[in-house]
């Protein structure tokens, strides 16, 4: 089974407007993230590896899987973490929250408690396990997300811009934790110095790759075009 995610002039249509054109992409680093302005495309493109959204044409394989069944059917093999938080939560408390993908995938709800309390025991939260999610701050409210799907074992790790409402010390020791995993990660993050670290660095334009490579170029010539755009 092969281990990349892989893009076969891969087209993306909503509401006769054509958001992604043509891709062809093989992703396989374990750190890959994915620039651009607002509307370029690349949340749309991320939706596609979870089956969120379905492809207009072309062919779309993630480690050897079609999306086609939808989130349920990829959960464990991605797992998608979103901006807000508060879109994701649906449980009141926290043990509920990392039970219920468990319960999904087939477990009983008493192996599907011992694993999230192992998950909260591990990240050294277990005291976490009764509280509120309504009680927890943003930050604690994402890191919560973040194990909810960690505790599916997932094979790749999206995330869309997790970290914009969090203040720099929580983002940067959550950056550093997620770098750490051993899963694939794919991020979009308009914050770009996050991304220095990864190995690659993809910058989409109007549902086109304008940019692929290491971050150090990739990131510059995107800085380079916002000024000159800015400066028109």
């Amino acid at each position: 089974m092969t281990l990349t995610i892989e893009l076969n002039q891969v087209t993306l249509k909503r509401d006769d407007q054509t958001v992604l054109s043509d891709l062809n992409l093989t992703l396989s680093e374990r750190r890959i993230g994915l620039i651009g302005n607002n509307g370029s495309g690349k949340s749309s493109l991320v939706r596609l590896f979870n089956g969120l959204l379905q492809p207009s044409q072309g062919r779309l394989q993630v480690r050897g899987h079609n999306p086609a069944g939808g989130p349920e059917a990829m959960a464990d093999q991605v797992g998608f973490i979103f901006q807000n938080p508060d879109h994701q939560l649906i449980f009141p408390t926290v043990i509920e929250e990392l039970m219920f993908g468990l319960r999904n995938q087939g477990l009983s709800k008493a192996d599907a408690r011992e694993r999230a309390e192992h998950c909260l025991r591990e990240h050294r939260r277990l005291d976490w396990a009764e509280r509120p999610v309504h009680s927890l701050s943003e930050g604690q409210k994402q890191w919560v997300c973040i194990m909810a799907v960690l505790v599916m074992n997932p094979a790749v790790l999206i995330l869309d811009e997790p970290f914009s409402a969090l203040d720099l010390p929580t983002r940067q020791f959550l950056t550093d934790w997620l770098l750490g995993l051993p899963q694939q990660l794919i991020m979009i993050s308009h914050d770009l110095d996050v991304l220095a670290a990864f190995d690659r660095v993809l910058w989409l334009e109007q549902g086109q790759v304008r940019g692929d490579g290491d971050p150090e170029t990739v990131i510059a010539d995107y800085r380079t075009a916002c000024n000159e755009a800015f400066s028109l």
